[in-house]
């Protein structure tokens, strides 16, 4: 039996990867983003099986709104994935309240806002999967990209509390950590925080470190993500990429060097 998927930032990068998959899969999809223009041309091509709905994912009464009436439009959810987001690009000491907060709204309480939505109806239902994207680097912060890593750690923390919680309603709750795909974030999806200039040197040398290649087709991502949802017993986690998955190994074993190294002073205190 077709699928329905519900999927946020539809309509670029890995959304619109994953919604092209289920699509290909015989599955249908609601297909949910701020601007669904370029989901349009989509949606023609396989005669209704993409319902675009125009939504902001900050907005919490809209949220509701959006998945109360897929349900009520198609019966069911089978599939949901929070992959909405953006990023605010600046240094912790750069960025305005006003841009922090906006950051937040959508990266980390999107997803919340989505999954209080969602899982009243996977409840009654029984079963259902909720995929939350986060990232390779949610694990701890780094510069110039701090507020990004902390929304991701956020809703990588919310996404394993979840997964507890829901198990025994039949759903399975799953953190995707994203490796660095060619999405467009770092164009369309960037809000650029007001350089000072007493960062222009560490600036210079993180943009020389990153270089210019935009990393792999978000395509490339599908197959492992529609293998992932037709498993029984999916993990919590899965890093999504090879290279992402040798570099989250590397940083997860500089951090428990570091802890063994300290473990003396640790160990001076009670608990």
């Amino acid at each position: 039996m077709a699928r329905v998927w519900f999927i946020t930032g539809a309509s670029r990068g890995l959304g619109r990867a994953f919604t092209e998959a289920a699509l290909a899969a015989g599955d249908r999809v609601v297909g949910a983003a701020r601007n669904v223009a370029p989901l349009e041309e989509l949606a023609a091509e396989h005669g209704g099986r993409l319902i675009p709905v125009a939504l902001d994912v900050a907005d919490r009464a809209a949220v509701h709104q959006a998945v109360d009436g897929a349900v009520a439009s198609l019966g069911r959810i089978d599939v949901v994935v929070n992959n909405a987001g953006g990023l605010l690009l600046g240094m912790i000491e750069e960025a305005s309240e006003e841009a922090i907060r906006a950051h937040f709204d959508v990266n980390a309480l999107g997803a919340v806002w989505v999954c209080q939505a969602v899982v009243p109806h996977l409840r009654r239902q029984g079963a259902g999967r909720i995929l939350n994207v986060t990232s390779m680097g949610s694990g701890g912060g780094f510069a110039w990209v701090g507020f990004y890593g902390a929304g991701k750690a956020a809703l990588d923390s919310i996404t394993e509390a979840l997964a507890m919680e829901v198990e025994p309603f039949g759903i399975k709750v799953t953190n995707l950590q994203m490796g660095g795909y060619d999405t467009g974030l770092f164009t369309t999806g960037t809000t650029q925080a007001e350089p000072l200039p007493a960062y222009d040197p560490l600036r210079k040398q993180l943009t020389e470190m990153w270089g210019d290649d935009a990393g792999p087709d978000p395509r490339t991502a599908a197959p492992a993500i529609m293998e992932l949802v037709d498993l029984p017993d999916p993990p919590r986690r899965l890093i999504v990429g090879g290279a992402s998955y040798d570099m989250v190994l590397q940083m997860e074993g500089a951090r428990l060097d570091e802890y063994r190294a300290w473990e003396h002073l640790s160990r001076k205190a009670a608990g």
